[in-house]
């Protein structure tokens, strides 16, 4: 087991090696999530209406 000070240079190091995205590259990949998302939720709005207005057709039809 490496000593505490020896751990701490290691990830350090790590750290340093690590490419983090550019504050543009945030905005857009969260708009994207955020558009998706919003896309995603108008979809199963009208799946699940669809759905529902099939459901309460064939039971009023045959019920």
């Amino acid at each position: 087991m490496a000593n505490p000070f020896q751990f701490l240079q290691q990830t350090r190091s790590e750290i340093a090696k690590v490419v983090w995205p550019s504050r543009r590259e945030v905005l857009v990949t969260t708009a994207m999530v955020f558009a998706l998302a919003v896309v995603f939720a108008i979809f199963f709005f009208f799946v699940d209406w669809l759905i529902r207005n099939g459901l309460e057709l064939i039971l009023t039809t045959f019920g």
